[in-house]
């Protein structure tokens, strides 16, 4: 559906892709008779409001960019900012995570939600549910790995941004792969991840080495990991 024009532009048939959801301000230029409109931030609703839930939402749309929905028949180009652009053939039965600033365009027929990125051991927070992930949102803001992931399942494509290029990196082997969360694009296939702490408290405040936060990538599929950690 997508098509790479160069390495940081894509184009897509508006009307064949069945409508197309991309951040607001990614639109270069379109052909033919296309409307926008604003796009309801996937998984936040029934999340307003006060105490936990309302803080839960606030921090979900926070993180979350501002989309346009792109419906009729034509097409259209899509870019942003000079990033690096790569494009995801979504097969039924596969997810896609990926966090909200490296989105840059989908599908309007996928599947989208809004799912919280949760620590599980190493220290890094953890904990189920919503106070699980509150207490995981430290270290989200130390790696700069959002709180919450844009999750896409279902037949159609996806659009990632990446400064510096590519890489992607294959999951199933008997070890983890281990990537920096700030270099982190976005898992594709049935790949589950951890945020691990790889320093001891001791460490932290003393003059360890290494990074503080490591992200476990384990399963099938395929990570996707920008040339750099410059924050999009």
């Amino acid at each position: 559906m997508f098509e790479k024009v160069n390495g940081k532009v894509v184009k897509v048939n508006v009307g064949m892709a069945g409508g197309v959801v991309a951040r607001n301000g990614a639109m270069l230029f379109y052909t033919g008779d296309i409307s926008f409109s604003p796009h309801q931030i996937p998984g936040a609703q029934g999340m307003g409001g006060g105490g936990i839930m309302g803080m839960a939402g606030r921090m979900m749309a926070g993180e979350h960019e501002r989309t346009m929905l792109a419906q009729g028949n034509g097409e259209v180009h899509y870019g942003l900012a000079g990033l690096e652009v790569h494009v995801v053939q979504m097969q039924p039965g596969a997810t896609l995570r990926v966090e909200a600033s490296r989105l840059l365009a989908n599908s309007a027929q996928l599947q989208s939600s809004v799912v919280s990125v949760m620590s599980s051991g190493g220290g890094g927070g953890g904990g189920g549910g919503i106070m699980g992930a509150l207490r995981g949102a430290a270290a989200g803001t130390l790696t700069g790995q959002g709180m919450f992931t844009t999750q896409l399942a279902g037949q159609g494509s996806a659009v990632l941004l990446a400064h510096g290029g590519f890489l992607e990196l294959q999951v199933g082997g008997p070890h983890p792969i281990v990537v920096d969360p700030q270099a982190f694009v976005a898992a594709y296939g049935n790949v589950q991840t951890e945020l691990k702490s790889a320093l001891s408290w001791r460490d932290a405040v003393g003059k360890g080495s290494g990074e503080a936060m490591q992200l476990h990538c384990v399963g099938q599929g395929v990570v996707y990991v920008q040339a750099s950690e410059e924050k999009l």
